[in-house]
């Protein structure tokens, strides 16, 4: 059955506790230079990251953790966006079309409101397909809310290629 399947990526890194002079917040395939970076093996850039568990998940073919692990020196320091185009590319060649992802950041700082337009462009430019991109907080609540670090959670849906 050629039917629709969806998948579900989340994905938190918290704030960097030691940047190193210079060092950029990478979110929703943008640098954000005026905000504080966060921890991670890539360039922990959330949205992205969850977008392309999103896509892995939805084709069934594992998750960020066994594509992209801490365990392989290659993807450290890995653009978000180039993990969403590689993670988008093997859904491809596990025989799916992806048709659209959405991605929720949540988080206190930054703004996306006014750079949304161009997160989506990156991202969808990224994966290959529409991306759309939405931000909400925490109201003061667990980690993101306590402005210690910034959560995102996407969704995909894929088709099997005819």
């Amino acid at each position: 059955m050629n039917l629709p399947r969806t998948g579900i990526g989340v994905d938190v890194h918290a704030y960097d506790p030691d940047p190193a002079p210079g060092a950029t917040l990478h979110l929703a395939g943008l640098a954000w230079p005026d905000e504080r970076p966060l921890a991670g093996h890539s360039d922990a850039d959330v949205a992205a990251h969850a977008a392309a568990d999103a896509l892995l998940s939805a084709a069934g073919i594992g998750d960020l953790g066994s594509h992209f692990g801490t365990s392989e020196p290659q993807w450290a320091g890995a653009a978000g966006t180039v993990l969403l185009a590689e993670a988008a590319a093997r859904v491809r060649a596990a025989g799916f079309v992806v048709g659209n992802v959405a991605v929720q950041v949540i988080g206190n700082r930054p703004r996306i409101g006014q750079r949304r337009a161009e997160a989506e462009a990156a991202l969808s430019a990224a994966a290959g397909a529409p991306v759309a991109v939405s931000a909400t907080t925490s109201d003061g609540l667990g980690l993101t809310g306590r402005g210690e670090g910034v959560a995102a959670i996407a969704t995909a849906l894929v088709v099997p290629a005819p």
